[in-house]
């Protein structure tokens, strides 16, 4: 009998989900290549992980919103998904989504409550289902791993859940994030045609990540010449028009380029290139490329917000992502400074090393089996 692993997200391209979702799988499957199965919805034309082929699997073949109705409805009529995991010991809900699912443990994973602290930045009818899913999900799960300590305290505040019943699990960046050789970042740059020297920010384009204020202190900072380019690297995600419209009135609107979805094996050169990572975020369940960032030697300038300090810790440079004066000056003396800019490369490098997969992965064993027994 396995463990059965959520990886739908991975195979969505569900930006900081899948990439959860994904690298947990690999690192368990590493330290115990016999104990897991991989559950997927997954339609017609979308190709499973590679590499884990040979786990068991289960698969429905659905589209993301038919099958999240589904299985609410099924946890209000307690009807019982288990003839779609016949042979499971346990089953590990990485998204917010968890199936219902009679005397079977599960564990479900939150990333974040953001859709309650900055409701007007969501759709109204995302936000109509997480307001009446989540709560009900917390209730069924027999044990939910917080990706942080803030996700632990919003889980606790809004729903009373018991703090025994939440386990704080950190994550990591993958092991492919590191310092890249010249050869490698300046290949990249020529095929994604970057400057030399360019501020990144790396998320899903949705309100929350605030990149409006982002681009006003990116055209202060390159009216002075620091820096040739803003490279924002993530898919559009949703209520993003607006951030649109002000950027083709910017005046640097050349000088702000979009790749959208980049493949994981670029993403490293491309983070080892910029000349800082810059992560204005309002809010965030956990941060993951502040890590990923520091990890390939690149420093960062964050918000003060929610979880991002808990993530960064010590090793980055913080602002109120409200204050576009203070997002300015802080990118503006992060650039200035060359020696600081060595400084915070060699903390960050020191700072993402204690974070790990293997680490996590230990952690969410130690979980499970707590939850088995």
């Amino acid at each position: 009998m396995s463990i059965y692993i959520d990886v739908s997200a991975a195979v969505h391209r569900r930006a900081g989900l899948g990439r959860y979702a994904e690298s947990l799988a690999r690192a368990l499957v590493a330290a115990h290549p016999d104990r897991y199965g991989l559950f997927y919805n997954r339609e017609q034309g979308v190709e499973p992980l590679r590499g884990l082929e040979h786990l068991p699997t289960r698969t429905v073949a659905m589209g993301y919103k038919p099958w999240r109705m589904l299985v609410w409805l099924g946890q209000l009529a307690r009807t019982g998904f288990d003839r779609l995991l016949p042979d499971a010991r346990l089953f590990h809900a990485t998204e917010h989504l968890l199936l219902p699912l009679r005397g079977l443990p599960t564990v479900l994973t939150v990333h974040d409550l953001i859709f309650r602290h900055l409701p007007a930045h969501h759709k109204p009818l995302n936000r109509w289902y997480l307001n009446l899913t989540m709560p009900l999900y917390c209730r069924r799960a027999t044990h939910i791993i917080a990706v942080s300590q803030q996700t632990r305290r919003d889980l606790v505040t809004a729903y009373a859940v018991p703090p025994e019943k939440v386990t704080v699990v950190h994550e990591a960046a993958a092991p492919r994030f590191r310092p890249q050789p010249p050869e490698t970042v300046a290949a990249v740059r020529a095929r994604y045609n970057l400057p030399d020297r360019y501020l990144l920010f790396v998320g899903t384009i949705e309100p929350r990540k605030n990149l409006a204020r982002l681009l006003a202190a990116f055209e202060a900072v390159y009216a002075e010449g620091l820096t040739d380019g803003l490279v924002i690297v993530g898919k559009r995600g949703w209520l993003y028009e607006g951030f649109f419209a002000r950027l083709e009135t910017s005046p640097a609107r050349r000088a702000v380029l979009l790749p959208g979805y980049v493949p994981d094996d670029d993403l490293p050169a491309i983070y080892a290139g910029a000349q800082a990572l810059v992560l204005p975020s309002l809010y965030e369940g956990f941060g993951l490329p502040v890590l990923e960032a520091m990890a390939c030697g690149t420093p960062v300038a964050a918000s003060n917000r929610s979880s991002i300090p808990e993530v960064g810790g010590e090793a980055a440079l913080y602002f109120d992502p409200t204050d576009t004066d203070e997002i300015f000056e802080t990118i503006h003396t992060l650039l200035s400074d060359a020696g600081l800019r060595g400084k915070m490369q060699e903390q960050g490098a020191s700072h993402a090393a204690r974070f790990s997969w293997e680490r996590m992965a230990q952690e969410t064993w130690e979980v499970y089996e707590r939850v088995i027994a």
